[in-house]
């Protein structure tokens, strides 16, 4: 009798641990996949019959594949300072590009009152690591370590080159956590690929979360058997050079679309892939050497081309397979979507412009209506609904009002016709920029 007593009050106190235990366990280990300059027609599962990436068409047959999904930039830094926090980039201080040539703004970067995602899952637990692209700071205190990444492997630049590991000024860019390592050599894409794969295997008996954000497609064009092509201190080795972009650009695509396919299977061969949820995106449009499917405009443009890109959400047994989600989603919805996914949260009173994502994920839930912005080196968009309005986007049509409903191509301007559409969206847009601006986390001077 008084062992069953013992065994019972055992069982009594051990129950409050047994059931925090069981509740971790059901937070999903994340896996947040970027790419670099990847346009809306670049995927073979979006239509593109110039490159085949079966694995990311794996990932959209297994879950969720967006139609109407939009960077909240149109060129890299933005879009990434906006993705890692929750907020339009213009209120995190980030509305431009991070130049790595001195004479700009080489001195900004992400600062450190600007709350971010790494932050966040780290206060609640997880592990975290970033592999590749960081570019929202040069300077050793905006390193990723500083700002939520207990590991780092990868360059802080716009792009290096895929090889020698310089930047486009020269500069040698390829780090371990603070400090530059010079031994590592390989291809970038996989050298982040690897790194990805191991910390994964680090980290596999606790929650983590690995922010891997690819160097493909964004140039210099170089397939993984070419050779360097920049020089240090600055300028390009001519004979290098490779001519075939196109050819380059697919090969460049299919050893990102594999190296993705290594991270999903040591998931797999770990047994976490019922637990873990992947989220995979672009950081703006396609350039001229890409595709953007039938979209009009490219990377830089605030037409649907510069910021309509490629989506995928993939969670088995929580996001139903085979899934087509056309409603508008935009790149700061990821950061809420994982703080709700991983029970994790912003500190009170700080301010996220995104929503989650959850019940759309996981319930198909309809989204509240909104309007969704852009503004980009004087060019700026508004969205409510199917309706469009684009502003300083031409000289000859400062004005320009689509229904991408039915006019996808935004080759029908509306604006004479829908006057006070118009207007509203015009005010709307105002109040915005008026709102991020006066909120808007400074840079310091030179």
């Amino acid at each position: 009798m008084l062992k069953s007593i013992l065994t019972l009050f055992t069982f009594l106190c051990l129950f409050p641990a047994l059931a925090v235990a069981e509740k971790k366990s059901e937070r999903p280990n994340i896996v947040l996949i970027m790419a670099d300059d990847l346009g809306y027609g670049d995927l073979s599962c979006y239509g593109s019959q110039n490159c085949q990436t079966p694995h990311l068409d794996k990932l959209a047959q297994r879950g969720m594949k967006f139609t109407d999904f939009h960077s909240s930039g149109a060129v890299c830094s933005p879009t990434r300072a906006g993705l890692l926090t929750g907020r339009y980039q213009q209120r995190a201080g980030i509305d431009g590009v991070v130049y790595a040539d001195p004479k700009k703004n080489r001195h900004h970067g992400l600062q450190k009152t600007e709350v971010t995602l790494g932050q966040c899952l780290l206060d609640a637990g997880y592990r975290t690591g970033m592999f590749g692209k960081w570019h929202l700071g040069y300077q050793r205190q905006y390193n990723p370590t500083f700002r939520g990444f207990q590991q780092f492997v990868g360059y802080v630049s716009g792009n290096v080159d895929y090889f020698a590991h310089l930047d486009q000024t020269g500069v040698f860019d390829w780090w371990h956590g603070p400090e530059l390592n010079r031994e590592e050599q390989g291809y970038s894409t996989h050298l982040i690929t690897d790194h990805a794969v191991k910390f994964i295997r680090e980290q596999h008996e606790q929650p983590f979360l690995v922010y891997i954000a690819h160097e493909a497609v964004h140039y210099p064009y170089q397939g993984p058997h070419d050779k360097p092509m920049r020089k240090e201190g600055g300028g390009e080795i001519k004979a290098a050079k490779r001519q075939d972009i196109a050819n380059a650009y697919r090969e460049m695509n299919t050893e990102m679309d594999q190296g993705i396919g290594k991270v999903v299977s040591v998931l797999e061969e770990l047994n976490l892939t019922d637990n873990t949820f992947i989220f995979f995106l672009s950081d703006n449009g396609a350039n001229n050497k890409g595709s953007n499917g039938a979209l009009r405009g490219f990377k830089g443009s605030v037409w649907e081309g510069g910021h309509r890109v490629p989506a995928i959400a993939c969670w088995p047994g929580q996001i139903p397979s085979g899934t087509v989600c056309d409603q508008t989603v935009i790149s700061i919805d990821v950061m809420p979507t994982i703080l709700e996914l991983a029970r994790a949260r912003v500190p009170a009173g700080h301010q996220l412009d995104g929503v989650s994502l959850a019940g759309l994920l996981t319930e198909k839930k309809q989204l509240q209506p909104r309007n969704v912005f852009w503004d980009y080196n004087g060019r700026s968009a508004v969205r409510q609904g199917p309706w469009k309005l684009v502003l300083n986007q031409e000289r000859k049509t400062p004005v320009a009002l689509f229904n991408l409903k039915s006019d996808l191509s935004e080759s029908q301007n509306l604006a004479e016709e829908q006057s006070q559409r118009v207007t509203k969206m015009q005010a709307a847009f105002k109040a915005w920029k008026k709102d991020v601006t006066q909120s808007a986390t400074p840079q310091p001077d030179k």
